[in-house]
């Protein structure tokens, strides 16, 4: 019982099923107001934001907290890890594979979504009677403003990895590395220390994002577009326990413990609907369980950019499910044409706010043949389906690091086992193993 008590896994699942309780049987007390508005800033390049309601605030406050260790955990990560590496033409062998990697795989998920939504057809018979109740005039205006250049300036992750990257080149060609590099892995103890503090606020996380989902929206708000949802998610399963297995297959990885390995991490996601509040612990347990520091800082940062899996899966469903909705008949052309186009905006998702919703209007309003307007449909599913999109980009990334560290020579398979033994250790809130290390046989 001890044991069960002092699991952060357990507390996590706890606060979620309590969450969905309040926000379904009290909706008044999950989204009572504590604040006359929303509290919106930028912090350490991250862009932070606490809602008004009881459950806003306390999702806020937790996601917001673990956003400002996303970037040093970030730099001083790759930092030290291209240190470590010396050879700079690997650092570049490296990055070109998870670009290579990225664009082949988020390719195949698109594919996916759309030959799953053209098969079983949601879209088919949906009402159209919401279109003009829908304010999606917000998304359209970001869909309209964004480009490529805004994107870099939005992300911060992407700015704080080139940084990182010329640090370490830098550092890796000072004659005096050797004095610099004790003191950054002292730095980088402290903000891991810090992290482990921080993560034990999930459940509060959690609780607060799933009561703020669930009192909001509404479990009824769900049965109209019941198909779009079941088959989103039928199509998400398949690619993790059919692609994703077979590459960690390839890799010499067994895919049910490594998800067991970061159950913990997947639950907060599930929580918080934000792949963000479990970035720094992933990039903390990959390393862990045996993946070189270099391609973990190298890979996971450029992946929450460049390889969202789940988000690509969701753009073709979307676009799909509207032609269908409003009888669109889509020629093999104009196939081609969406293929194309989601290839390019689905990887900017990352760096634009309400980024499904944005990038979706930017798409439908490139190919001219399904109406904008139909994005008002997807306003109170879209919650729920940010889940699904946030835990298949969280475990997309995951599988990727272990990959290219596999393809590099940058895996140990015996701090994978052990990580893998000792997951009902590392998740005991009342006990810090951030010093601990395999025992050589």
């Amino acid at each position: 019982m001890k044991k069960l008590l002092t699991n952060l896994t357990f507390w996590v699942l706890t606060a979620i099923t309590a969450g969905i309780l309040l926000g379904h049987l009290r909706p008044d007390l999950a989204l009572m107001p504590v604040l006359d508005e929303p509290i919106k800033g930028r912090f350490m390049g991250q862009e932070l934001t606490i809602g008004a309601t009881v459950s806003e605030f306390l999702s806020g406050i937790f996601i917001s907290t673990v956003k400002l260790f996303i970037n040093p955990i970030i730099f001083l990560t790759i930092t030290l890890g291209i240190v470590s590496m010396g050879d700079l033409k690997k650092v570049g062998k490296v990055g070109a594979k998870a670009l290579l990697y990225f664009e082949v795989v988020t390719t195949l998920a698109l594919l996916i979504g759309i030959g799953v939504a053209h098969v079983i057809q949601p879209g088919v018979g949906v009402s159209t009677a919401a279109v003009k109740g829908g304010d999606i005039s917000k998304y359209t205006k970001s869909a309209e403003a964004f480009s490529w250049l805004k994107f870099l300036g939005d992300n911060s992750t992407l700015q704080v990895l080139i940084v990182a990257i010329l640090t370490g080149v830098v550092l890796s060609r000072y004659s005096g590395r050797e004095r610099v590099i004790p003191v950054l892995n002292r730095v980088a103890k402290v903000v891991f220390t810090a992290l482990h503090r921080v993560m034990l606020l999930a459940p509060i996380g959690a609780f607060g994002g799933m009561a703020f989902t669930i009192g909001k929206y509404g479990l009824a708000t769900l049965l109209p577009l019941g198909k779009l949802m079941l088959t989103v998610y039928i199509t998400m399963a398949l690619f993790i326990f059919v692609v994703l297995w077979f590459i960690l297959r390839h890799a010499g990885v067994r895919l049910w413990p490594f998800l067991r390995y970061i159950r913990e991490e997947l639950l907060i996601v599930l929580g918080t609907s934000s792949s963000e509040a479990g970035l720094p612990s992933l990039m903390e347990k990959l390393e862990r369980m045996g993946c070189a520091r270099s391609v973990v800082g190298l890979v996971v940062p450029a992946g929450y950019s460049f390889n969202l899996d789940g988000t690509t899966i969701y753009l073709s469903m979307a676009t799909l499910f509207l032609a269908q909705v409003f009888g669109v008949e889509l020629t093999w052309a104009q196939m081609l044409t969406i293929i194309g186009i989601l290839m390019v905006t689905s990887k900017g998702a990352a760096g634009v706010t309400g980024s499904g919703f944005v990038v979706l209007a930017s798409t439908l309003t490139a190919i001219k043949v399904i109406p904008v307007e139909g994005l008002a449909l997807l306003l109170g599913v879209d919650r729920f389906m940010s889940e699904a999109r946030s835990i298949t980009n969280f475990i997309g990334n995951g599988v990727a690091t272990i990959w290219l560290a596999k393809n590099e020579g940058a895996f140990d398979p015996q701090k994978m086992e052990w990580a893998f033994a000792r997951v009902d250790v590392t998740e005991d809130i009342l006990t810090d193993n951030l010093d601990q290390k395999p025992v050589a046989k």
